[in-house]
């Protein structure tokens, strides 16, 4: 940057953010610096990052962007998009969210910078939102047992069908059925998944299930045109057949339809979209997963289960962890890195805020204004293709053209099907003023109707689109935490009772290695809550999403430049999602190329578990191979089993820098050997955050990579959801990314399946990444790659006297992140990895990753976004604990009983009116003065993680438990 272009960028305070993103000031890194004896930064990258690639150049990005510039731009692409009244339904629908839970969680850093809940005693705050959010699910579907939430309704469809397939032990058909009146995106996302498990997908009416030798049925309730059947003859029928039975339902119709477990179903899947989320343009949302308790322990996603900690107490945890994907790696059938934790928060909110009496409400309205529009559509003579209904309505023999031409008129979009039948989905938004202007965009303006007469007719007539053996007859939601908390004063003091319950990002660095949790500014978050960003129906007319396009291409451009690859598809909605959506490209490429026969997958021992978990779910072979006593990828290894497999050879999935946290100095060799072979190379994105502005990897070797938005790109893990996936491909794989049934996108095959509901995937949260690109430019998004390799190499010198560093690079350098290895330290002391992750919490910090890629070690990841002083506090903290550790292994403190096993200390221990330890209350949960000033309290003990999944419970307990 010139002096004259510095001038006027500090004019405006272009770099302002980069400053407030970074953490360490000038000063700081100078300290830092001096520790590691070096003097220039340049010298630190020169020695970690291999000379054959890096950049050499800045990125070709704009300088960086003012706060106030970047929101004023955005709010210009914002008024591009117009926001009509939709009509569109399909899965997607307007909906009112308490402005209590908008302030107090969605657009709360307390909520939102949380990471997923493995540390269960410092997330009991949305463990028991979660929990709520599950008994909600369970009580609406009737179902005995719900997961935590999945991608969307699409993607947990298509979990559906794997679960039947693999569950269902009598039929050995390799067939599944589907309704032909299913969501079209829910079809795209299955045929997507079918195909490449080997599954023969049969479509017909529902009616003609009977006719097929199939596994598995999925089937709409209400369909997709709003008919409401009564589906109970079809499961009991199935049943008896050996077929087991998934149906895809609205949860807001449950409300007053008979629930599915009531009739017979196995799985019961759907959106929670329309429990208070915007439609976001797509998402996120949290899609639910409801089954019978004879399949919890193939039920796929997170579970949040009852268990006790140490002293007796109820505690939630996650339950049945052994199905995490890095277990079952390419045993897995699913992918679990698929949860929407804070909109399932929102949903579950949105129940407990409103109540079985007030969702009552809103579904009964939303009926009875259908039932209103139908009754004027009949007695107008037009001709309804159903006589049932819940709140869609779909008119035949019509003249769509003239009716779109009148809805265009009143700013209306409505669904038109291929046939010329016109589709009108009501929703919470809906008003009596709403209907009126329905009769003149679908009757003209001659039609005559009152809309307070027809009223009158539907209450004194008891019109009803449900039929009366259809309505619901069991109760729900009886749990006493959905009836206490309706004044908004008690609903805001229950979010903070939780959201105190929770560490998160405002509390204190959360140093998790391969997790990357950086700031999420706050003016990234801000446009997410703009209407013109988060009222969007996903499938408005593209003249109306204008603003989006335009953000969406260029944050594509940018993610070009950052990673050196030629086109990016947004459509995977996470990062295991978009691991599958680059292997499923390469698979059709080389299909294309005659050579599907290409199956077999090289994943190195140390890849994150969702690596050989996505190869598993493309019918890949997975061959691992080999690390050296470096942590590097074993080139000899690599060598003969890319030979050996040769003819079969699809690809090898790498991570870089490496999943051990290293630059691994052969990377280009390691692509030239699988290219060499006929392979692709996917570089996984997870540790991208070591690379933007020092090397691409789209230039060392790489055909495809998925970028992890929620880490490298700012968007916030919202306590285990959402995230975004988006991959970057090669010119020669563009084609064959996965388009969209129902928007297409151009420039790509139009026969290449989905892999979410939604073209964009979760697009409402795309702003934060385009936003922090564009406030950051190429000089800061460079400045914090080096900013985060200085910090973790900071704390991997000031912790190398305590614990030893397990992998370095070849320079004695780490990455980004750094693994110090505790098992010489628990083979001397007794004392474990776990007891280290525990006594953290005292310290008020979350544990670094425990566990992997190695067993029994810590990896530990800073961010760039953490000043010296937490850095700091974090090192004294873990030396401090590593003096406790000597202090057991002396024999001054016993194994069974010391500050580390029975960590983490609560109020409830200080409160002991006996301290039976031998130590002192203010060293246990005091241990340093930095806690004293700022003391984060987990408000349960060590949680038992046996006891848990001994005693599976994944329902509300009683309310008397929550007192305790």
């Amino acid at each position: 940057m010139s002096f004259e272009t510095r001038r006027l960028a500090e004019l405006a305070d272009h770099d302002g953010f980069i400053k407030r993103h970074n953490g360490p000031s000038p000063a700081d890194v100078d300290t830092m610096l001096k520790a590691l004896n070096m003097q220039r930064m340049e010298d630190l990258i020169e020695q970690t990052v291999p000379s054959d690639i890096r950049l050499g150049r800045e990125l070709a990005l704009d300088d960086p962007r003012s706060e106030a510039e970047a929101l004023d731009y955005l709010s210009q692409l914002a008024r591009q998009n117009r926001v009509t009244k939709s009509y569109i339904g399909q899965g997607y629908y307007g909906t009112h969210m308490p402005a209590v839970i908008q302030r107090n969680v969605l657009e709360n850093p307390g909520w939102y910078t949380a990471y997923t809940p493995y540390q269960p005693e410092i997330s009991q705050g949305r463990l028991e939102g979660l929990l709520n959010f599950q008994q909600v699910i369970m009580d609406l579907t009737g179902m005995e047992l719900a997961n935590a939430s999945l991608l969307d309704e699409a993607t947990a469809a298509a979990e559906a069908m794997a679960l039947c397939k693999r569950s269902n032990k009598k039929s050995k058909s390799i067939a599944f059925f589907v309704a032909d009146d299913l969501f079209p995106q829910t079809l795209d996302v299955i045929k997507t998944r079918a195909a490449f498990f080997g599954f023969e997908l049969i479509s017909g009416p529902a009616e003609t299930l009977a006719e097929h030798d199939v596994f598995g049925a999925l089937v709409q309730y209400p369909s997709a045109s709003g008919n409401v059947t009564d589906i109970s003859p079809l499961l009991s029928a199935a049943k008896e057949r050996g077929i087991m039975t998934c149906v895809a339902t609205d949860l807001l119709s449950l409300v007053l339809l008979k629930e599915p477990g009531a009739m017979g179903a196995d799985i019961v899947v759907g959106n929670s979209q329309r429990f208070g989320v915007p439609m976001g343009f797509g998402g996120p949302h949290a899609a639910f997963f409801a089954t019978s308790d004879k399949l919890k322990r193939s039920i796929p996603g997170r579970i949040i289960g009852v268990s006790k900690d140490s002293r007796g107490n109820t505690a939630l945890r996650m339950a049945m962890q052994t199905r995490e994907q890095h277990i079952r790696r390419e045993k897995a059938t699913s992918n679990i890195c698929t949860a929407q934790a804070l909109l399932a928060n929102i949903a579950g909110f949105y129940a407990t805020y409103h109540g079985a009496e007030g969702l009552r409400k809103i579904a009964g309205r939303v009926h009875r204004l259908t039932s209103l529009l139908a009754k004027g559509i009949i007695q107008a003579g037009v001709t309804l293709a159903h006589d049932s209904w819940f709140d869609t309505l779909r008119l035949t023999q019509v003249d769509a053209g003239k009716i779109h031409g009148r809805a265009m008129t009143h700013d209306i979009n409505l669904h038109y099907f291929a046939n010329g039948d016109v589709g009108i989905s009501l929703d919470e938004t809906t008003t009596a003023h709403d209907v009126a202007t329905l009769f003149d965009v679908l009757l003209g303006d001659e039609h005559g109707l009152s809309v307070t007469t027809l009223d009158e007719h539907v209450i004194n007539e008891e019109i009803s689109g449900i039929p009366e053996n259809y309505r619901r007859e069991s109760r729900f939601l009886e749990h006493p935490t959905f009836k206490r908390y309706r004044s908004e004063t008690e609903m805001l003091r229950y979010l903070k009772r939780l959201e105190n319950k929770d560490l998160s990002l405002a509390h204190a660095m959360i140093p998790l290695g391969s997790c990357t949790m950086k700031l999420n500014a706050t003016s990234e978050m801000i446009p997410i809550s703009w209407p013109a960003f988060a009222h969007l129906h996903p499938f408005a007319p593209r003249d109306q999403v204008a603003g989006y396009h335009q953000m969406i291409d260029e944050l594509a451009a940018f993610l070009v430049e950052v990673t050196g690859y030629d086109h990016i598809s947004m459509q995977p909605n996470s990062g295991a999602q978009g691991e599958y959506a680059g292997l499923l490209a390469i698979r059709r490429y080389q299909a294309a190329q005659g050579e599907a026969h290409r199956d077999v997958c090289l994943i190195p021992s140390s890849a994150h578990g969702t690596n050989p978990a996505s190869a598993a779910m493309l019918s890949m072979d997975v061959v691992v191979v080999e690390c050296d006593v470096n942590g590097n990828i074993d080139l000899d290894d690599l060598t003969r089993k890319a030979q050996q497999y040769s003819d079969r050879l699809s690809a090898v999935m790498i991570t870089y820098p490496s999943t051990h946290g290293v630059f691994e100095s052969h990377v280009r060799k390691v692509c030239d050997v699988v290219h060499a072979h006929g392979g692709q190379v996917y570089v996984d994105g997870a540790n991208m955050n070591a690379q933007v502005g020092l090397t691409r990897p789209g230039d060392f070797g790489g055909d495809v990579s998925h970028l992890n938005l929620h880490k490298t790109f700012c968007i916030p893990h919202g306590g285990g959801g959402p995230g975004m996936g988006p991959i970057g491909v090669k010119a020669h794989l563009a084609p064959f990314v996965s388009n969209h049934a129902v928007t297409p996108i151009k420039g790509v095959n139009p026969e290449n399946g989905a892999v979410s509901a939604a073209a964009f995937g979760s697009a409402s949260i795309l702003p934060i990444s385009w936003a922090y690109i564009k406030m950051m430019g190429a000089q800061g998004l460079r400045e914090a790659t080096e900013l985060a390799i200085l910090n973790a190499n900071y704390i991997a010198k000031r912790l190398e006297s305590a614990y030893p560093i397990l992998y370095r690079g070849q320079k004695g350098n780490v990455a980004h992140e750094c693994i110090i290895d505790i098992r010489p330290l628990k083979s001397a002391s007794g004392i474990s990895e776990e007891d280290i992750a525990k006594r953290l919490m005292d310290y008020g910090f979350h544990a670094p990753t425990m566990s992997f890629p190695v067993p029994g070690t810590l990896m530990i990841e800073p961010t760039e976004s953490e000043s010296l002083y937490e850095i700091d506090r974090f090192c004294d903290a873990m030396i401090a604990i590593r003096e406790e550790i000597t202090r057991v292994e002396k024999g001054e403190w016993p194994l069974d009983n010391n500050p580390l096993v029975n960590a983490p200390h609560t109020q409830a221990d200080l409160m002991d009116s006996e301290w039976q330890r031998p130590y002192d209350r203010k060293l246990g949960a005091f241990p340093t003065d930095a806690v004293a000033a700022s003391k984060y309290w987990p408000t349960v003990n060590r949680v038992d993680n046996v006891f848990g999944d001994r005693q599976l419970i994944c329902s509300c307990p009683s309310i008397d438990e929550y007192r305790r």
